[in-house]
């Protein structure tokens, strides 16, 4: 009988996509070779995040609040205030936007053991509600791949910046052509 174990890195069968209230849910898991604890560590410091989450370009972290700056086009940028609500060490990250926050946004990480010691299943979920008009039209452009996409192209990127200590791309450098 099949394996019922998927090869991809963020396999369908984890992914969710619902309604919490008012914000679209993003659900995407994925398995890492590392111990829980490191990674549980990594994503903790939220000033990591920007290393493999592609729209934000810096957090700023002060106690258990966070100052997300998020790449806009045209060389703008949206800021989000967020805070944690949720710590179980080595286990469960959570945090939503403060009020006043420009976008409303939840999330939540899950560090779980992988079976036959595999490393750590981690499973992020989250949630937004862009605003309206035109910083809700800036949003759509910042985040223009389908939101299931996106969730699973960020943990993949964070799977290999955990167990190859970097991002391999699959962009051509031309400008340096020539230069050695």
């Amino acid at each position: 009988m099949a394996s019922e174990t998927s090869q991809d890195d963020a396999p369908k069968q984890a992914q969710r996509d619902d309604k919490d209230g008012e914000l679209a849910i993003v659900g995407r898991s994925v398995t890492i070779n590392r111990p829980r604890h490191e990674l549980f560590a990594f994503w903790r410091d939220f000033s990591n995040l920007p290393q493999f989450m592609h729209a934000v370009e810096k957090i700023d972290v002060t106690g258990d609040r966070s100052s997300w700056t998020i790449k806009a086009p045209v060389g703008q940028h949206v800021t989000l205030e967020t805070e944690l609500v949720e710590v179980v060490e080595n286990e469960v990250l959570g945090w939503q936007s403060v009020e006043g926050s420009e976008i409303k946004t939840k999330g939540r990480v899950t560090f779980e053991d992988a079976p036959a010691d595999r490393g750590t299943v981690v499973s992020a979920e989250i949630g937004y509600e862009p605003p309206g008009g035109d910083l809700g039209r800036l949003f759509a452009k910042i985040f223009r791949a389908e939101p299931n996409i996106q969730a699973r192209h960020e943990l993949k990127r964070f799977k290999m910046l955990m167990e190859a200590g970097e991002i391999a791309t699959g962009a051509n450098h031309h400008a340096n052509d020539g230069e050695h």
